[in-house]
């Protein structure tokens, strides 16, 4: 079958007759790469006002933290509220309206007096423009994708790596000339042009050929039974060839042939057709918590939930860090440039793994979570700039393994399986929102408890070496579930079966044949 785009104006969606695996996906794919580098990579570059923000609303560690927790929590929170609008509204308007969300947030954050504006402005109005722009862009980036969604969504998915590369250095070198406010400014700007990569979100119709008027009448490729209760008559149907041959009491035995049905018959082999061939969507929920009752899922959840600790923690505080042993500024916004491009070659690289089949991947990926828990641990022991450097580098590529693949997995069977995959992650994601809301405060109260910028690393190893124990328990909590539940379809049908008449079908059909034999004996 031969992909079939219809030429369409440009505001309406694109119609194909099976997923393209390219056309219009690519420019999608640049939007998105943008739009990662807009949000993710600018929620990372963050880390370059920490001390600024100290110094001029004269605050602690833990309460600027808060800036982007509130951020990151509720861009995650909001994500049902995201699926709802798009579902309403087109993925191509949600993002357009986070895009301007984002901005306004930004450029009113730059005329702060307290921190607590900085909390509504950046923690709340920015964070639901993020969530409006990201996940809609990623969700539509899917649907345009089939055999190479896996490597293109790794690939434009390094948008936000390259972003904190370039940004780290270029706001540095911007605070200096202009401040940090005017800084702050030109960022949310910058943002604005989100809108332009949400008004390249073209929808997409996946409409299968219809196939079936096509073909000739003969030759039936198969048949259907179906009983019709008032009149007793049992009609065999043709599907693809539309033709019924009927039996019944009026009938003569062995004269019964295949013929045209009359136009009430017809109408009805037509909805049968027409529905064969655009069958109707399943309903889902948003948010089913049925997934709750699979171990493996909770554990799985669990790993996330402390995992995420880990993810957001280390890009804020390296900078910091790296001032406290006496490394000039530029040369720690080099440190965070480092960490990002080694997150690019670890994305590829897990995304390059995981494709190799066969391969547990729930093994990979444990591994690739206990070697980002020692990256995390040797983070203290650095006392100069190389040092750091090499800890950043090892940090990001270990990151960068765990972040681009930790969502993906949910619908491996060792988890939740893809049947589950959309409700199991609206809840996975729901569940990250609360370690998102509570991992940089956290860390910044060990740092004004301890006056050491290390203990914010050691909190963050500790959270992913919890995960770790959780995600090893993910593949047994699902091996002896699957054995449970194979013992329960016998049991089932066991019960069912004694309940179920005798074949309808072909007592029908007897009683036909009789009612035939006795008309030909009395004539």
């Amino acid at each position: 079958m031969t992909v079939k785009a219809v030429k369409m104006p440009c505001t309406a969606p694109n119609v194909y007759t099976k997923v393209p695996d390219g056309g219009w996906g690519w420019t999608v794919a640049f939007a998105f790469f943008f739009v990662e580098a807009l949000t993710y990579g600018i929620i990372k570059s963050f880390g370059v006002f920490f001390n600024d923000l100290m110094e001029s609303f004269d605050e602690t560690n833990s309460r600027i933290s808060w800036i982007i927790s509130i951020c990151v929590f509720v861009q995650t929170f909001t994500a049902p509220l995201s699926t709802v609008l798009s579902n309403r509204f087109g993925h191509r308007f949600v993002v357009m309206a986070g895009g301007v969300l984002i901005s306004i947030g930004m450029v009113t954050a730059s005329f702060a007096r307290t921190v607590v504006d900085m909390y509504v402005t950046i923690g709340v109005i920015s964070g639901l423009g993020y969530c409006l722009s990201f996940l809609p862009t990623v969700t539509i980036l899917s649907q345009y994708f089939d055999k190479r969604r896996s490597l293109v969504t790794a690939v434009a998915s390094t948008g936000e790596c390259f972003a904190v590369f370039s940004f780290a250095p270029a706001i540095t070198a911007l605070k200096e000339q202009i401040g940090w406010r005017y800084s702050l400014l030109s960022v949310g700007v910058l943002q604005l042009s989100i809108v332009i990569c949400g008004s390249l979100l073209r929808p997409i119709i996946i409409k299968e050929q219809e196939e079936v008027k096509a073909q000739p009448p003969e030759e039936p490729t198969e048949t259907k039974y179906m009983l019709e209760n008032e009149q007793t008559r049992t009609s065999i149907e043709s599907i693809d060839s539309g033709v019924e041959i009927t039996t019944s009491p009026s009938n003569v035995p062995g004269k019964t042939k295949a013929e045209p049905k009359s136009e009430e018959p017809k109408e009805h082999v037509q909805i049968l057709v027409d529905n064969n061939s655009t069958p109707p969507e399943p309903k889902t929920k948003l948010l089913d918590f049925s997934v709750m009752r699979d171990c493996s899922f909770i554990c799985y959840a669990f790993f996330g939930l402390f995992a995420t600790l880990g993810f957001f923690a280390p890009s804020l505080y390296i900078i910091p860090l790296s001032l406290s042993l006496g490394i000039g500024k530029d040369h720690s916004a080099y440190i965070l440039s480092a960490m990002a491009i080694a997150e690019v070659f670890g994305r590829i690289s897990a995304g390059w793994v995981l494709n190799k089949k066969p391969i547990r991947k729930i093994y990979i990926e444990l591994i690739c979570v206990v070697l980002l828990s020692v990256a995390l641990f040797a983070f203290p022991f650095a006392s100069e700039f190389w040092g750091l450097m090499t800890c950043s580098v090892f940090f990001g590529f270990m990151l960068g393994t765990v972040a681009g693949t930790h969502i993906p997995l949910l619908a491996e069977d060792d988890v939740v399986g893809i049947a589950k995959m959309s409700s199991a992650a609206g809840v996975y994601v729901f569940i990250q929102s609360l370690a998102g809301l509570a991992g940089p405060p956290l860390a910044g109260v060990l740092v004004d408890t301890t006056q050491n910028y290390s203990s914010a690393f050691y909190s963050c190893a500790a959270g992913m070496v919890l995960g770790a124990v959780f995600l090893s328990l993910v593949r047994p909590c699902k091996a002896g579930l699957c054995q449970r539940q194979q013992q329960r379809p016998e049991e089932s049908v066991a019960q069912v079966l004694p309940d179920l008449p005798d074949d309808f079908i072909e007592m029908d059909i007897g009683k036909a044949e009789n009612s035939g034999k006795a008309s030909d004996s009395t004539a």
